[in-house]
């Protein structure tokens, strides 16, 4: 380096001292410094391991698939018990190594990431306990989460040793809208909330199965919304009479034992609102109520489930637009009554966000948006209303019993 115009703004000829050259390179290194954080980061690459089961679950609602729009994420192992299943995964995942038992697979891969994709129950606790004792660094679950609160704990307490984030496949809470719709609560748009009302899908799975396969998900979001739950008074029925111990035979979906085919629920929320779960058999039509409404002193808004679900409000404190002439207005990741600016990629679009969201977490050591501990709080409302049906009357949380309640009924 010519040291008469070492630094910057010497004039020509102008010999630069040994303090002023070791200045001038400083100010250089910091600059390249800055530099270099200003410039995108490269994603970091991430090996990721895929488990399913063909036939009892297979790949959840696309937890196989969605590691392949994430940058940085490469699929390097599956597995699958099934053979057939198995040999399609293999080809659908673009040549990633086949196993046919899960835990060989952790052994061998080492993957930093598991999809744990099989929609049934009875295998959940142990996949995600097998990954977190191989300390993966992330996990994320296809939901509901698992059959009992004994084993929410669980798999709690492994990521919890392991430091392991997990995250669960409640997609809405990934939604471009739910900000949109706490401001507006926020703002006072419908007033002081008073209650939530969700309902099930109340197609064939109504009442106990409802409550565990889709009830997860409205759950969740009236938790995002309306806080912790406090207490529980719930009845489950079978034919018009309350369930009893001769009605309950194994779920459908690993779900372990399960009755009932009306379920109506009522919670205590920490926010100061009740909210109300209900769900009975064969009640619906192709135009389902599946979603929650939130009912304000001021309006309400509704919202379904998804990645952009339609979404409304109506500012009408008689909840009536017979009587109040007043018109239901969408609501976009924009706001009120603006055009939708992003397309609804479905649940796939949801579950890039999921996947995008837990690497933020586990590089940024914080949890998940739907964590492990949102999806027990989910699991726990579900648990609660078996519980307070067993007990015959209100059950807080957290529930004493970890058990499932059906199983102790007399």
């Amino acid at each position: 380096m010519n040291r008469t115009s070492c630094a910057k703004g010497n004039a020509p000829g102008r010999r630069c001292s040994r303090r002023g050259f070791l200045a001038s390179a400083a100010g250089l290194s910091l600059a390249a410094a800055a530099m270099r954080a200003q410039a995108p980061r490269e994603p970091r690459h991430y090996r990721v391991a895929v488990i399913g089961h063909t036939g009892r679950g297979n790949y959840g609602h696309g937890l196989d698939k969605v590691w392949q729009d994430v940058p940085g994420c490469e699929v390097v192992a599956v597995a699958d018990a099934n053979e057939k299943g198995l040999q399609a995964a293999v080809k659908r995942l673009k040549g990633a190594k086949g196993y046919a038992d899960y835990r060989k697979m952790l052994e061998e891969a080492r993957p930093d990431l598991v999809s744990v994709a099989p929609r049934w129950l009875d295998e959940h606790r142990d996949m995600v306990v097998a990954a977190a004792e191989r300390e993966v660094r992330g996990i994320y679950l296809e939901k509901p989460m698992c059959r009992t609160l004994a084993e929410a704990d669980e798999m709690v307490a492994a990521c919890e040793k392991h430091k392991v984030k997990l995250a669960i496949a409640h997609q809405t809470r990934y939604s471009p809208k739910l900000p949109v719709i706490r401001d507006l609560i926020a703002q006072g748009r419908i007033g002081k909330v008073l209650e939530f009302r969700a309902r099930g899908k109340e197609d064939r799975r109504g009442g106990g199965e409802d409550l565990w396969v889709l009830g997860t998900h409205v759950l969740d979001l009236i938790h995002a919304l309306g806080g912790e739950p406090k207490w529980c008074s719930a009845r489950v029925t079978e034919g018009g009479r309350a369930v009893a111990a001769k009605d309950v035979k194994p779920g459908e979906e690993g779900i372990g034992a399960l009755a009932g085919d009306e379920v109506h629920a009522l919670y205590g929320l920490a926010g100061g609102a009740t909210a109300h779960f209900d769900s009975v058999r064969q009640s619906s039509s192709h135009l389902d109520r599946y979603g929650v409404r939130i009912h304000g002193s001021k309006g309400l808004i509704e919202i379904y489930h998804g990645y952009l679900p339609a979404a409304a409000i109506l500012e009408d404190p008689a909840w009536s637009p017979a009587r109040s002439r007043k018109e239901w207005v969408p609501i976009s990741s924009a706001g009120i009554g603006l055009p939708e600016p992003l397309e609804d990629g479905g649940l796939h679009a949801g579950n890039v966000a999921a996947v995008k969201d837990l690497l933020s977490a586990i590089e940024n050591d914080r949890q998940a948006a739907a964590s492990v501990y949102t999806a027990r709080t989910a699991t726990e409302m579900i648990v609660a209303a078996f519980e307070s049906h067993r007990t015959g009357g209100i059950v807080t949380f957290p529930l004493a019993n970890r058990k499932n309640p059906l199983e102790m009924l007399t």
